[in-house]
């Protein structure tokens, strides 16, 4: 019976608090931190692309529904769509890599908040910079 809660599934993992998913499947116990390269890079990564797409797929809904029977602007909640998809994956790969370039050479472990925090960050930075460009052209 014990021997069938001792490994962790991939599924598991990222569910769980476990949120990056660990090299072999190896569990350190209670301790979330995170200190290799590939796994502060893709903490930061799931959370900067979970969070783009929490602010952008309501913003698609909501123009989906309101332009529905427009006749050229009908497309544009496929293009909010994918700007919150395209966005993360093209800049938040670069921005994931830089802070946990950081972290790794300053020997660095980062805990779970702290991926949560720089990724939810990036999108929001993303989110008040795009409201700040619109603002300066009326």
């Amino acid at each position: 019976m014990e021997d069938r809660y001792s490994e962790i599934g991939f599924v598991q993992q990222i569910l769980g608090l476990n949120l990056v998913p660990r090299r072999n499947g190896t569990h350190r116990g209670n301790d979330t931190s995170l200190s290799d390269f590939s796994e502060m890079w893709y903490g930061v990564f799931l959370w900067a692309v979970v969070s783009s797409l929490v602010f952008h797929l309501p913003a698609a809904l909501l123009a989906l529904a309101t332009l529905y029977q427009h006749r050229k602007a009908r497309f544009t909640p496929l293009a909010i769509a994918l700007m919150g998809i395209l966005g993360p994956v093209l800049g938040g790969v670069l921005t994931s890599a830089a802070i946990a370039g950081v972290y790794k050479a300053a020997g660095k472990r980062m805990i779970s908040l702290e991926a949560l925090v720089f990724g939810v960050g990036q999108s929001f930075c993303v989110l008040l910079i795009s409201f700040l460009r619109v603002l300066a052209t009326l």
